[in-house]
């Protein structure tokens, strides 16, 4: 099989899925970030792609000049500005996947100019943190497309599965599950930070050993509270779509919101 893909976004999913898809037998890939055309960091973001064997386009236009297959790994506030700027160059005969994690309204929003010019529009939805299983990662997709380009993908090793033949299922899907992820994460920052300062922390873990027996509580504290350290502004985008996601069905997305606040402001203050 023949397939030339690009990845518009070059961090965490996109190094990674671009690494391992690279190795497969007939796939091309390239890849372009808009940190390429930053002079401090662009040129080594370049060599680490040149390294793993991808080429790293000029601009959007380059990164779909011979592309089959189009997938934006930007972050969350960049889903529609990235579909906007690679819109342009795409024609009928292309797939833009979107797999960032934003609400169903705006997975419409990035798909509009895609229709526009004619190329499919599916959306990804990743179900789990990527680090581990890489290509691997269970993810749900969207779309007309959905099952067709699922199941072109699933041969390269990838574990894609198709919910809907609209846009909108799979994202709800993985943001629902976020309010809880994120939700507990924000949680354990809080409940970390309390009970050390206030010298009760032994004390409170005896008691929730006690109540959820089942739950290592000392090192999910830890693992979360690493989390949001390290991504807890791209996280906390995310959740701002989820509240977005919660007011459009005409609830009541604060607590949403609130975890967002959270998780950013714990991500910026161990930057300082």
């Amino acid at each position: 099989m023949s397939l030339e893909i690009a990845f518009i976004g070059y961090g965490e999913v996109g190094q990674l899925f671009s690494r391992q898809l690279a190795t497969r037998l007939g796939v091309k890939i390239t890849v372009y970030d808009i940190l390429f055309d930053d002079p401090a960091k662009g040129s080594e973001l370049r060599r680490q792609a040149s390294e793993t064997g991808v080429r790293a386009a000029d601009g959007p236009a380059d990164a779909c000049r011979g592309a089959n297959v189009m997938i934006s790994a930007v972050t969350a506030d960049s889903a529609v500005t990235a579909a906007e700027q690679v819109a342009p160059y795409l024609h009928a005969s292309q797939v833009y996947i979107d797999l960032n994690s934003v609400s169903p309204a705006t997975k419409e929003r990035a798909a509009k100019p895609v229709r526009e010019r004619g190329a499919d529009f599916v959306e990804f939805a990743v179900m789990a943190p990527v680090k581990g299983p890489g290509i691997e990662v269970p993810i749900l997709s969207g779309g007309e497309q959905a099952e067709e380009i699922s199941a072109r993908l699933n041969t390269l090793g990838m574990k894609i599965t198709p919910v809907s033949t609209g846009i909108g299922t799979a994202s709800a899907t993985k943001l629902c599950r976020s309010i809880v992820i994120k939700g507990m994460e924000a949680l354990m920052v809080d409940f970390t930070l309390a009970s050390e300062k206030a010298g009760v922390m032994p004390a409170v873990l005896a008691s929730l050993k006690a109540s959820y027996p089942g739950m290592d509580w000392e090192d999910v504290a830890k693992t979360m509270m690493s989390r949001v350290r390290q991504h807890g502004i791209r996280r906390a985008a995310e959740m701002r779509e989820a509240s977005r996601m919660i007011d459009e069905l005409g609830l009541d997305g604060s607590l949403a919101s609130a975890i967002a606040d959270r998780h950013e402001s714990f991500a910026k203050a161990g930057r300082t």
